[in-house]
């Protein structure tokens, strides 16, 4: 099957492809095999973080990938992310000139010369957000990353980016599915041309994150309903998966499912050969259900 040429603009000279590959929880022992196999399954956008502790398996993954594929890195996109601190776990904020480090690091470990998105992953700097945000501009301007945003941020952590006078995030990684809509800050990030990523698409699914040691925040309600997409799918002929992931594209926002089952892999990418129709569109927007399971947005001390 060929890559998608679905993307969306971040600015000027970057756009994002829009299903990614993501690879939170998969471990170090499995990461090499399961970014080269999505890699051989067209996924040209490959997201990681230096707080999943896999960027260097994550990197070894992307060289098997290109060589085996005979892809060039110029034709993957690569995200990852700044760790920023989070003085709740004893770990204090970092200065602007360790975030300059740490993406030196991550690009080491990763084994590239530059990321194309690079995102501070969390709002936990505090007063050192602004000098954070300072250090992505400086690495977008010396070519470390062809694009910078953020992750978890809410409006009034944006807003204190433009209050400052600073150039706004190419874009803001959130939780986006159909159970957390997020209509006030997908409005103000669309009024500034902030491009929404979406992560945990697949929270409604029955079967998101029931693993011991994966931390389900889903509530016993949200468990009980977890079979609410079956029939839509039904409709389409296609996976519940398939459907929430459709759902995230078909609503503007780039996607990043993750499995290390290639038929899955295989599945989680072919989202264009269906739409949604609009009945079904208008149905999914009754079911927001608030902030979601995978992160707390609302309180701007975070």
């Amino acid at each position: 099957m060929p890559a998608t040429p679905v993307t969306f603009p971040l600015n000027a000279d970057t756009a994002i492809p829009a299903v990614g590959f993501g690879t939170y929880l998969i471990s170090n022992d499995d990461a090499e095999t399961a970014i080269s196999s999505a890699i051989a399954a067209s996924y040209r956008h490959i997201d990681t973080a230096s707080g999943y502790h896999n960027e260097e398996t994550v990197g070894a993954g992307i060289r098997t990938g290109l060589q085996n594929e005979g892809v060039a890195r110029a034709d993957l996109f690569v995200t990852a992310k700044l760790w920023p601190g989070n003085p709740a776990w004893g770990d204090a904020p970092k200065t602007g000139a360790q975030a300059l480090e740490e993406c030196d690091a991550s690009l080491a470990r990763l084994g590239l010369d530059y990321v194309d998105l690079y995102l501070i992953h969390a709002p936990y700097g505090g007063d050192m957000r602004l000098e954070q945000w300072r250090a992505l501009l400086e690495l977008k301007e010396n070519g470390k990353a062809r694009s910078v945003g953020v992750s978890n941020f809410n409006q009034t952590h944006l807003e204190e980016i433009r209050t400052a006078g600073l150039p706004m995030p190419d874009a803001n990684q959130i939780e986006l599915h159909p159970w957390s809509q997020k209509p006030e800050l997908l409005a103000y990030m669309a009024d500034h041309d902030i491009a929404p990523i979406a992560y945990s698409s697949l929270v409604p699914l029955s079967t998101w994150r029931t693993e011991p040691g994966q931390d389900s925040a889903k509530t016993d309600d949200m468990k009980a309903d977890g079979t609410a997409f079956q029939t839509m799918a039904e409709k389409y002929n296609v996976s519940e998966a398939q459907l929430l992931l459709r759902w995230g594209v078909q609503s503007g926002y780039a996607v990043l499912p993750k499995s290390l089952n290639p038929e899955r892999m295989r599945q989680n990418i072919d989202l264009f050969s269906f739409a949604i129709d609009e009945a079904d569109m208008a149905q999914m927007a009754t079911m927001d259900r608030g902030d979601g399971v995978a992160w707390a947005s609302g309180d701007p001390s975070k």
